[in-house]
């Protein structure tokens, strides 16, 4: 592992000089990879590594929009595609990627297809992590390891495709083999891994439930619409509002930050907003402080767990969602963000 300098903290990072993909392919010669769901981290992970030679399979229930989208990819029902426990039957690592109450729903039926020395895989801590809710409890004969990207499926997927990867964590839960750190490093480089960072299954959960309801969706929205609905209060039009609050965001200032970090940003950008940005930044961290104390507390709890659990196992689930993302789409924010899009050169004539 290389030993890389984190702002003064020194951890140990897996990257692709050290464990070329060639190695993985090695690693991974014998195996079976099933990939179980096709929903959102499942087609990017399964392409990503058909695209590197790996042996995968998928599974899927059949009947969905999902299977349909499986096929569409180049998966061949009765040779690549399956349904799901069938899938389970044939890997020798099972990658677990159903939504985390469709995990606990066939875990019982999943649990049976693991031989002794197969890898259960997942790319969240979720279920094992919150097992007395999600009844997941490993059997003792396989390994049980995790590789989490940090970004969406279709970010994994565009990523790869482009040649730059997308980062990842790794744990190892269990280790029946005593190769079951190789194998889910392996793994993490076949799904186009940029480099590969240790967790454990609980850390990985906790930050991510954070982030996702923190900076990452939840306060970014929240805070997009603050700014905005006070920028109308006071007759900005919507074009304006919108503008300066998401679009000079999304394609300008951010991909400073991502260059070559925050700082960075500030020192491209004019002395009075550097100035405004300095003097407000502390009051905005102090002010969402007690909120990100409330919401890391209610993940350690499980409560956050409680309520996905409950909600996405409503047979209306998919319904409801629709209902309050539509809310959202059809919000003027979001409509006067459509046409703010469709103004961007690459969209003229479409």
């Amino acid at each position: 592992m290389a030993k890389i300098d984190f702002g003064g903290v020194v951890e140990n990072v897996v990257t692709r000089d050290e464990f070329p993909l060639e190695k993985a392919r090695q690693v991974l010669k014998d195996e079976v990879v099933a990939v179980l769901g096709y929903g959102v981290q499942g087609p990017a992970q399964a392409l990503n590594m058909r695209d590197n030679g790996i042996t995968v399979i998928v599974g899927q229930r059949g009947g969905t929009k999902n299977w349909d989208k499986a096929v569409a990819d180049g998966w061949v029902p009765g040779e690549t595609l399956f349904s799901v426990e069938d899938a389970a039957e044939r890997g020798t690592v099972v990658q677990y990627l159903l939504s985390d109450a469709g995990q606990r729903s066939v875990w019982p039926k999943i649990v049976e297809c693991l031989d002794e020395g197969d890898m259960l895989y997942f790319s969240h801590g979720f279920s094992v992590t919150y097992k007395d809710q999600t009844g997941v409890i490993p059997p003792p004969h396989v390994d049980v390891a995790l590789v989490a990207p940090k970004g969406s499926g279709t970010s994994v997927r565009r990523n790869f495709l482009d040649g730059s990867g997308i980062n990842a964590s790794y744990a190892i839960h269990q280790d029946a083999t005593g190769k079951a750190e190789e194998r889910a490093i392996a793994l993490g480089i076949a799904i186009g891994a940029g480099y590969l960072f240790p967790t454990t299954f609980e850390n990985e959960v906790y930050s991510d439930l954070t982030g996702e309801r923190g900076i990452l969706m939840g306060a970014l929205a929240g805070v997009m619409e603050a700014q905005y609905n006070e920028l109308r209060r006071h007759g900005h039009t919507p074009s304006e509002a919108f503008n300066e609050t998401v679009e000079e965001l999304t394609q300008s200032l951010i991909r400073l930050v991502a260059q070559n970090g925050m700082d960075w940003m500030y020192a491209n950008c004019s002395t009075t907003a550097q100035r405004g940005a300095l003097d407000w930044k502390d009051r905005f961290r102090d002010a969402v402080a007690p909120v990100f104390s409330d919401l890391y507390q209610s993940v350690l709890d499980g409560e956050e767990t409680r309520i996905v659990l409950d909600k996405n196992s409503d047979p209306n689930y998919r319904e409801n969602l629709e209902a309050e993302l539509k809310a959202m789409r059809e919000s003027e924010m979001w409509q006067a963000g459509a046409a703010v899009r469709s103004l961007r050169p690459e969209n003229w004539g479409k």
